[in-house]
């Protein structure tokens, strides 16, 4: 029997289960961490980035100092991973 070949149903197993079973691991370390600080989570920093984007001109932004996804107080000239354009 030549075991070089893989089934359909073994491409699969590995394309579907896998992935989703990283997630499901990646969500349980979430919830170990401090909900209340997400602001690593998301690298927060409190300068802009290097391409010069920076919260004010963020769509989840809040004036004066507040994110709707990173939690706490922020700059309105800093930056994170989930920057979205105005």
């Amino acid at each position: 029997m030549n075991r070089d070949k893989v089934t359909r149903r073994e491409a699969l197993k590995h394309i579907i289960v896998l992935p989703a079973l990283a997630g499901a691991l990646a969500a349980g370390e979430g919830a170990i961490a401090d909900a209340s600080d997400n602001k690593r989570q998301f690298r927060y920093q409190d300068h802009p980035s290097t391409k010069g984007q920076k919260c004010s001109g963020c769509r989840f932004f809040r004036k004066p100092d507040r994110c709707s996804i990173v939690t706490g107080t922020i700059s309105s000239n800093g930056w994170c991973i989930a920057w979205v354009r105005r």
